[in-house]
């Protein structure tokens, strides 16, 4: 240590916090060996907050900005000359721990592995990732210090980001069992799910000091197996509909194209170790299920009839032509 290092620390210092950093929520302001000097003053700007450390114990927490005198046991060039058994440092340190009290805006975040829950509506498990953006703020200080931070020389916002990242997919897991949201239901839910999620997640954070001011999912993901899943689903649903409307059933409408593969696959009958007769057959059993099911009949009604022979012609187990012959004998009777 030289002599112009020696001098210097004799003196009362102006303690600020300047240039603070956006990404930094707690910043302990470097002095050389902690030994701030009686009537040394400590300046508290706009948006700061100071915890101070003295001789080891949290002496005081200021949150309002201003000018304030530190008093300390530390007296110029007296307390170091008295301290030469102990190189002339003294034991009376001072830490200064400034924090940020403006809120931490437009912070990202997503899941880093899918969620898994159960789809209500279709029954099947699904892998969801969801993604959006946070605010937050220190609300305790003091809490978050003694508790989370401790000695730390500095606390970041990607320090809490660890934390919400890991504590958000069991928070949303529950949330969405609770919801009740199916597959298609989520993206019209979205402002009510980041509502939930917000109060689930502030639950825990404000016994750590910290509150989320504000939290949005702005967007949804789905793993291609579930998005496959559901849209076979979606399809059996739709099929289904359209074949009630047709005065068919589902199951109807399957036999009629099985019967229909196979009275047109006789080569692969045959390779199959079957008669080539049999596809002839099928197509017999085919063309007869067609007649009962396109006859006319005096009980029902001809748009029902020509909302099943439209079916039919789109599932293509009637022909153009067969549907057009069908189609103007019912018409010629109405």
């Amino acid at each position: 240590m030289g002599l112009g290092d020696l001098f210097k620390r004799q003196l009362s210092t102006v303690v600020e916090w300047q240039n603070q950093q956006p990404q930094l929520l707690l910043y302990r302001f470097p002095v050389p060996t902690d030994e701030i000097k009686n009537s040394s003053k400590l300046i508290v700007g706009p948006g700061q907050g100071c915890i101070l450390v003295y001789e080891g114990k949290i002496e005081a927490v200021i949150s309002d900005e201003g000018v304030y005198n530190l008093a300390t046991e530390n007296h110029p060039f007296i307390t170091t000359l008295l301290k030469f058994r102990t190189y002339f440092e003294s034991e009376h340190k001072m830490h200064l721990y400034f924090y940020r009290k403006a809120d931490t805006l437009n912070q990202a975040w997503g899941t880093a592995t899918p969620v898994k829950y159960l789809d209500p509506e279709y029954k099947i498990p699904v892998e969801m990732g969801m993604y959006g953006n946070y605010s937050m703020r220190i609300t305790d200080p003091l809490l978050l210090f003694r508790d989370i931070i401790g000695s730390r020389s500095e606390y970041t916002v990607d320090d809490v980001k660890s934390i919400i990242l890991s504590r958000i997919p069991q928070v949303l897991i529950a949330h969405m069992a609770q919801s009740g949201l199916a597959y298609l239901q989520i993206d019209a839910q979205l402002e009510k799910l980041s509502a939930g999620l917000k109060e689930k997640l502030n639950q825990d954070f404000l016994t750590l000091g910290l509150e989320l001011k504000d939290f949005r999912i702005q967007g949804t993901s789905f793993d291609k197996d579930t998005r496959e899943r559901i849209g076979k689903i979606a399809d059996i649903t739709a099929e289904s509909r359209a074949a009630a409307e047709g005065g068919l059933s589902y199951l109807e409408i399957e036999k009629l194209e099985a019967l229909r593969d196979a009275a047109r696959n006789e080569g692969g009958l045959a390779g199959a170790g079957l008669q080539v007769g049999f596809g002839m057959e099928l197509g017999k059993a085919l063309d007869d299920k067609k007649q009962e099911l396109t006859a006319d009949s005096t009980d029902t009604d001809p748009v029902v009839k020509l909302q099943r022979l439209k079916l039919l012609l789109d599932e293509g187990i009637l022909t153009q032509e067969e549907f057009d012959s069908k189609k103007k004998e019912i018409l010629s009777r109405m």
